[in-house]
């Protein structure tokens, strides 16, 4: 082939034509990805505001402003589509965590900020976790959030010098996640918290000082 002349070697043509395919999937792979994280994002939400019977094929379809095809092309079943809002929302919440024990002020502030979290995110958080206990899927889930936090935790009790061995850790943390579901489901104050919680830290403290006979 000629152009004005000059003609193109057809290794250049191959060459151009499969970059432009190139470019054009990856595109179409960044706007699966975008979609996707979409659905999520809308199932997420759903959990947070109706719980886990309120997320369906539909309704995710519904909250992200997609066709209802768009959810079974990218999730197979609803069980999916639950585990994978699932994970999303546990990484957001370690996130969370992370940033919160990150952040200035005492040990007990920060403890107690957790807890009095946005009390519709923790309900949707906690609801499945507790519906986990039925299903291996999601119980794998859950122990990627109680991981998650003890490690949080050992983070935050070694920065401020408290004692953090795995007992320290597993003491402190049971005794939160107790708190946090009660405050949850009971939307109590977190006035008894932080009272708990200090308690709970001065036991910690008081626990590596020198005993003497």
């Amino acid at each position: 082939m000629t152009s004005h002349g000059h003609s193109v070697p057809a290794g250049e043509r191959a060459g151009e034509a499969a970059t432009g395919r190139q470019a054009a999937g990856k595109a179409t792979q960044r706007r699966a990805q975008a979609r996707r994280g979409a659905l999520l994002d809308a199932a997420v939400a759903l959990l947070e505001d109706g719980g886990f019977s309120a997320v369906t094929h539909r309704a995710v379809a519904h909250q992200a402003g997609v066709p209802l095809a768009a959810t079974t092309y990218y999730f197979d079943s609803r069980d999916q589509l639950v585990a994978h809002a699932f994970t999303r929302l546990v990484e957001r919440e370690l996130a969370a965590i992370g940033a919160i024990l990150d952040s200035p002020g005492s040990l007990v502030d920060r403890l107690t900020a957790l807890v009095e979290q946005d009390r519709a995110r923790q309900l949707g958080l906690w609801e499945l976790y507790v519906h986990a206990g039925r299903d291996p899927v999601l119980q794998a889930i859950a122990r990627t959030w109680t991981d998650g936090c003890d490690a949080a935790l050992a983070v935050a009790l070694r920065r401020d010098r408290y004692p953090h061995a795995l007992g320290d850790v597993r003491f402190l943390a049971t005794l939160l996640s107790g708190l946090w579901v009660e405050t949850t489901v009971e939307a109590r104050s977190g006035t008894a918290a932080y009272d708990t919680l200090t308690r709970a830290l001065n036991a910690l403290r008081a626990s590596e000082a020198p005993t003497t006979t």
